[in-house]
């Protein structure tokens, strides 16, 4: 008797954990939910420590794909973005070599936006090719629409009266753009447009987003839809999401401390902090934050990173890369605020077990960067948010929990134009836990557990989620 073979399945991370994480995450879903053989291709960094233990944990068969030499291809003024579409464009010769000769022939190729110039790779070798968004339906809506709006606009985006008009979907406000698009002259933009280029040659577009949140933008780009119509984009678009850890790497002695701390606080009282896997903040940023944290007089876990001026983004290829577990955070703290913080605080250097961490119940509130994979694993653990943007899509993120779906509670001015300081934060965290003035609940914790339900209910059997990833796995079984 023949054995059923089971389907293979290739996907493709571009560096950094907030790419390679909800890759994973993916392929996991594949083999727990259908039985497929995946494999992760991973493009990596080899300068996080972090990311080598996730490539290490994962229960995918995982290639690594070293970082390529970018010696002479870019310089030292290019950004993460533009280092990131370099290193995959030069990653394209071993990407097709090992998809020419792995076995068995895979039927289907997903690739991140990142990797959208593997696309005619899959084609070549007659293998379907689809595009995982690890992002919302808004921010891939404008990235595709992002061509249209090249030759529309005259000037820089960010100097824009009105806000950017996308079909079928809410406008985007100037300051909201993604980075990619704050420099119309700046090489990452040139990549960008490309990416929003090739994304609808693909077969599909799977979204970590799911259909009872985002259900007008989703119609938009899907055929029919407003912006399906304006770029004759004839794909599917699936939501998938939400897609996110479930767990964490192995317990260590630090996590066993951090949870018992926790455990010995009231429930929904402490505010988590950490801006994500690469956000930093400005020396002047972190002792109002600091203070800010300590007038509030709530307790508070605060994933702490040495400061840089030069970009919010400093540390995105390097997290966990710290020799030493203590970092020497009075040199860049407020005189006296660890020790005067002991009781209230805790205070951990460079990279934290956030899942571990959200999922506790003394969590009541999270202050964050806003990326994506960090906002789906608050809300789906009910936690509210207080939004920090700092980089990439961030900002039209905050726009979106705050604004649209009441999530988050956000600074008066983005972070990144202005220190927000100590006053503000110290409102801000206290209404995140307290509610307002008077103790009245500002009604953010309510919709966020609401919301939480929401993506429980997609991800469920017979699911929204859970009928569209079984939707793409038919039609890759073929």
């Amino acid at each position: 008797m023949e054995l059923h073979k089971s389907t293979h399945v290739v996907l493709l991370s571009s560096p950094g954990l907030g790419h390679l994480i909800p890759t994973i995450e993916l392929g996991k879903r594949f083999v727990h939910h259908h039985n497929f053989q995946v494999t992760v291709l991973a493009v990596t960094s080899q300068t996080s420590k972090t990311e080598t233990e996730i490539l290490n944990s994962s229960l995918c068969h995982i290639i690594d794909i070293p970082s390529p030499d970018l010696t002479g291809l870019v310089n030292e003024n290019n950004g993460v973005m533009t280092r990131l579409s370099v290193m995959m464009s030069e990653a394209v010769p071993a990407i097709k070599s090992i998809l020419s000769k792995i076995t068995p022939r895979p039927s289907a190729l997903i690739v991140d936006i990142f990797g959208t110039e593997a696309i005619p790779i899959a084609r070549e070798l007659n293998i379907l090719s689809y595009v995982y968004v690890a992002s919302h339906a808004w921010v891939l809506a404008l990235i595709v629409y992002a061509p249209v709006l090249d030759e529309k606009i005259e000037g820089e985006y960010v100097d824009q009266k009105e806000a950017l008009k996308i079909p079928g979907c809410n406008p985007v406000r100037p300051e909201d753009v993604v980075d990619s698009m704050l420099d119309r002259n700046d090489r990452k933009y040139k990549e960008f447009l490309k990416i929003g280029n090739r994304i609808p040659q693909s077969d599909g577009l799977l979204v970590n987003t799911w259909e009872e949140l985002q259900r007008k933008v989703l119609e938009a780009l899907r055929e029919g839809g407003l912006l399906s119509k304006a770029l004759n984009m004839k794909i599917p678009v699936y939501a998938v999401g939400p897609i996110e850890r479930e767990s964490e790497l192995e317990t260590s002695s630090s996590n066993e401390s951090l949870v018992k701390w926790l455990d010995e606080q009231r429930s929904e009282s402490v505010v988590y902090v950490s801006f994500g896997s690469g956000g930093t903040l400005s020396y002047e940023q972190m002792r109002e934050l600091a203070l800010g944290l300590e007038m509030s007089e709530q307790r508070f876990v605060w994933v702490v990173r040495a400061p840089i001026e030069e970009s919010v983004d400093a540390a995105f290829f390097t997290t966990g890369r710290s020799e030493s577990e203590e970092v020497e955070m009075s040199k860049y703290l407020p005189e006296g605020f660890i020790s005067r913080t002991r009781k209230v605080g805790l205070l951990v250097p460079e990279w934290a077990q956030q899942v571990t961490i959200l999922k506790h119940r003394s969590i009541g509130g999270f202050l964050s960067h806003c990326g994506w994979g960090s906002t789906l694993e608050s809300v789906t653990n009910g936690v509210p948010l207080i939004a920090w943007p700092l980089y990439a899509e961030q900002r039209m993120n905050a726009t979106l929990l705050a604004e649209e779906l009441g999530l988050a509670l956000r600074t008066a001015v983005l972070p990144t134009k202005k220190v927000v300081r100590r006053e503000e934060i110290e409102h801000m965290v206290r209404e995140i836990i307290q509610g307002d003035e008077n103790g009245k609940s500002n009604g953010i914790r309510e919709r966020v557990k609401e919301t939480q339900r929401s993506a429980v209910k997609a991800l469920s059997e017979g699911g929204s989620s859970y009928v569209a990833l079984s939707q793409v796995a038919k039609i890759i079984e073929g």
